[in-house]
């Protein structure tokens, strides 16, 4: 059976909480806009069955963290068909465990379903402070003419392609593009 678009596969050990101030979120929000303006992050329903898509992440903290943790703030889950966002759609993922398939959050909002993704990517470099999931089939059509390293096809938000985000970063040139693409 196909997994199926928009769906959260991953446990998250989920608190709610009240909103990050405006001032913590700002720049995210900016970016995330202009992702919404470039049909990068959207909500179609002639795509992914109507389901949103694309997201944006911000660090927290750009230390190495003894304690293995790399949190940062996401979008929530399926706010890609917002237009605008207020700090009541972006969620703080304190932990992520791709291993366990299981992520700590707090906020107003559940995580987005590449939450754990983005953990994956976090977890590569303590110099990665952005991570953006953009939906272009332009790029991903032409990634091998563009040189865009490509995962294998595995399913997005899993610990598989947590897996395949790792291996793609030691075996590519991944960090030194700043970019990949995901078959899955």
């Amino acid at each position: 059976m196909p997994t199926q678009e928009g769906i959260v596969k991953y446990r998250c050990d989920y608190t709610q909480a009240p909103a990050l101030p405006n001032d913590q979120i700002g720049e995210l929000n900016a970016w995330r806009k202009l992702m919404v303006i470039t049909g990068l992050i959207g909500q179609d329903p002639a795509r992914y069955g109507g389901y949103g898509y694309g997201n944006i992440s911000c660090r927290l903290d750009d230390r190495d963290r003894p304690d293995g943790r790399h949190p940062f703030v996401i979008t929530g889950t399926q706010t890609g068909g917002k237009a605008d966002l207020t700090a009541d759609d972006y969620v703080t993922v304190a932990a992520c465990y791709a291993e366990e398939n299981r992520l700590v959050a707090e906020g107003p909002v559940r995580p987005s379903s590449e939450a754990l993704t983005h953990g994956a990517v976090y977890a590569l470099d303590s110099h990665i402070l952005w991570v953006v999931h953009a939906h272009s089939p332009e790029i991903w059509c032409n990634a091998a003419a563009l040189g865009v390293p490509m995962t294998a096809d595995v399913p997005y938000g899993t610990p598989e392609m947590a897996a395949e985000v790792a291996r793609l970063y030691a075996e590519s040139d991944m960090a030194q593009k700043r970019i990949f693409g995901m078959a899955g």
